[in-house]
């Protein structure tokens, strides 16, 4: 059974335009442990629930919430997967891996843009299609009207 939620899907985009920002930043001035603290930030928020980025941004931007009834989970492990995926990249960098680091550090980065102009989120529909397959764990189905991974509109 779904039981939907209210989600600020604006705290969620300012989430992924803070990502793409740190790893632009991590990039441009070849700073590795600033993509390893953007990946363990957002593990952290995946754990908690929360996108830790976007509350440290969102005094600064006085964002208007944009409730939706989702599901929390599929953006959570979204966040986790993005954190793995990152600290991974980290790792590789720190171990002299630099074409590897740099690419999960870009895979994150691309993603994340495909969600904050594109309303496509790449973790949740992972997590939607495990559902499908009976994986372990992944039980909430994509909320009536949307499609998976794709952000419901309010109202």
């Amino acid at each position: 059974m779904n039981t939907l939620k209210p989600i600020d899907h604006n705290l969620l985009k300012l989430n992924q335009l803070a990502v793409i920002g740190l790893n632009l930043t991590a990039f441009i001035f070849n700073l590795p442990w600033l993509a390893a603290l953007t990946g363990l930030l957002m593990l952290v928020g995946a754990a908690l629930s929360k996108p830790l980025l976007a509350l440290g941004l969102k005094p600064v931007f006085a964002l208007k919430p944009e409730i939706v009834p989702d599901n929390p989970e599929p953006h959570r492990f979204a966040q986790g997967l993005g954190g793995l995926f990152l600290v991974a990249g980290a790792v590789s960098l720190f171990a002299g891996l630099t074409p590897l680091g740099w690419a999960f550090t870009w895979l994150v980065t691309a993603l994340a843009a495909l969600n904050a102009f594109g309303g496509f989120c790449a973790g949740c529909f992972m997590y939607y299609w495990l559902t499908r397959l009976g994986a372990p764990g992944f039980v909430k189905t994509p909320p009536a009207g949307s499609r998976a991974g794709f952000r419901p509109k309010a109202g």
